[in-house]
């Protein structure tokens, strides 16, 4: 290995180490936590070699949102093959997402609530977001129904997921009841 390999392959490593503690104070403590101070105190670098890496705190909760994103629809394409039949999928695939959102609540955050600086819907959206909504559009485009769109269709969908996980985790939305709604959205939106 060269030594031009080595130091690449070190950086590598740093940089994920970054992520993967910033994730895991935001977890722990919150994004209000996640301070470059903190995150060079954790890390034992300099706050430079951390700048080295990302320009501050909104590139970190960045890189964590696609991490984030490509970990989530990595859950929906397992959850959705385990199952036979569209609705079965669907249903899955749902469940799944509000999983994934209940027990990761900060990287959610990072994905779909906090300025990452990333681009949604757009032709510079990082290649993660973009295999997310993927995800959800390969389940979810064949229970569209006739003359709508499968991307709108999912769209909406997804609104609706990230309302039922926004709302259930502030508490407006009582957690026992998830399962029926679940039922209730799948069984109205997806024409089988």
């Amino acid at each position: 290995m060269s030594v031009q390999e080595r130091k690449e392959r070190e950086r590598a490593g740093r940089e994920r180490l970054i992520v993967a503690v910033a994730r895991e104070l935001a977890e722990q403590q919150g994004w209000d936590a996640v301070t470059t101070r903190r995150l060079a105190e954790r890390i034992e670098y300099s706050q430079p070699v951390l700048y080295s890496h990302f320009r501050g705190k909104r590139e970190i909760i960045g890189a964590v949102a696609l991490e984030g994103a490509a970990e989530m629809a990595a859950a929906l394409r397992a959850a959705a093959r385990a199952e036979d039949g569209p609705h079965k999928r669907v249903a899955a695939l749902a469940r799944a997402y509000l999983d994934f959102a209940e027990r990761n609540p900060a990287v959610y955050d990072a994905m779909f609530q906090l300025d990452g600086g990333l681009a949604f819907a757009r032709e510079d959206t990082p290649e993660p977001l973009k295999d997310g909504f993927a995800a959800l559009l390969e389940s979810l485009g064949e229970v569209a129904g006739d003359g709508v769109h499968p991307g709108l269709f999912t769209e909406v969908f997804w609104a609706s997921l990230h309302g039922l996980a926004t709302l259930t985790r502030a508490g407006r939305l009582p957690p026992q009841d998830t399962e029926a709604r679940v039922e209730l959205l799948v069984d109205r939106l997806a024409v089988i």
